[in-house]
């Protein structure tokens, strides 16, 4: 291989891979579909000439066959007036309107399988800007997709996201230790006022039993401070001893023994 060819082949690389990296794809497509839609222009005024043409080539046999039967009926004529030199004249001019007429449906018929040809290409290219149109905005819609997906991507690869989550996972831990504390809080709470209502009902309790040791002084003070109550005056012979023990209540015995409790605590 000669260094031209190299040298040749190195421009050509770098052209193409400066061209494809300038090229952006939805302004690609929007020029290719004008140019189609260009195309179809001058395709329409090609087939419309070649349709014109046709036209033409059609007036033109009709006319010459027009004249070759014209000159057919008036040979008929000299002939039938005894002018035979006439008639040869006349056969002579239909000959040759007949030869052009000839020429000319030949190439009318060329001309008609021309237009037709240009027809069935003209619709197909008008298909084909059809479906380029819905590709297009197809197309368009997933370059525009994948730049999005790209920017994202790139905006994701330059964050943190370590760094991120790991400051998320510790709010969430002090978050945590913040419900602990304030459960531990109100758990003292509801402690120390539970504590204040024992001793609450201790200190109400002891009020109700000093009231009613009053209440018991104030109805039988001897009794409470040791002294016998003197007896009333009975019958010498119905006189009880005196060391006889009285009979205890059940009242009476459940008051001592409320008593004896509170000489212990």
């Amino acid at each position: 291989m000669g260094l031209f060819d190299r040298v040749s082949r190195v421009v050509r690389s770098n052209l193409n891979a400066v061209v494809s990296s300038a090229e952006d794809p939805e302004k690609i497509l929007e020029q290719t579909v004008n140019d189609m839609r260009e195309d179809l222009v001058q395709f329409r005024q090609a087939v419309a000439q070649a349709i014109a043409a046709q036209k033409r080539l059609e007036q033109q046999y009709n006319q010459a066959q027009t004249q070759s039967s014209e000159w057919y009926r008036r040979a008929q004529l000299a002939l039938q007036k005894g002018d035979e030199n006439l008639a040869r004249e006349a056969l002579s001019r239909k000959q040759t309107f007949t030869e052009t007429a000839n020429s000319l449906k030949t190439q009318l018929d060329q001309s008609t399988a021309q237009v037709q040809t240009l027809k069935r290409n003209m619709l197909a290219l008008e298909s084909k800007i059809s479906e380029a149109k819905t590709k297009k905005d197809m197309l368009k819609a997933r370059a525009k997709s994948a730049k999005a997906t790209e920017q994202l991507n790139k905006a994701l690869g330059s964050v943190d996201m370590t760094g991120n989550v790991a400051a998320f996972e510790r709010m969430e831990e002090k978050v945590m230790q913040m419900e602990a504390q304030s459960e531990a809080v109100a758990e003292l709470s509801g402690s120390s006022g539970s504590l204040e209502a024992q001793f609450a009902s201790l200190e109400a309790g002891s009020d109700v039993d000093s009231e009613l040791a009053a209440l018991k002084a104030q109805l039988d003070p001897p009794a409470l401070e040791g002294t016998p109550a003197a007896p009333e005056a009975l019958p010498a012979a119905e006189t009880s001893p005196v060391d006889t023990p009285q009979q205890q209540t059940p009242v009476d015995a459940e008051l001592d023994e409320l008593r004896s409790k509170l000489d212990q605590i």
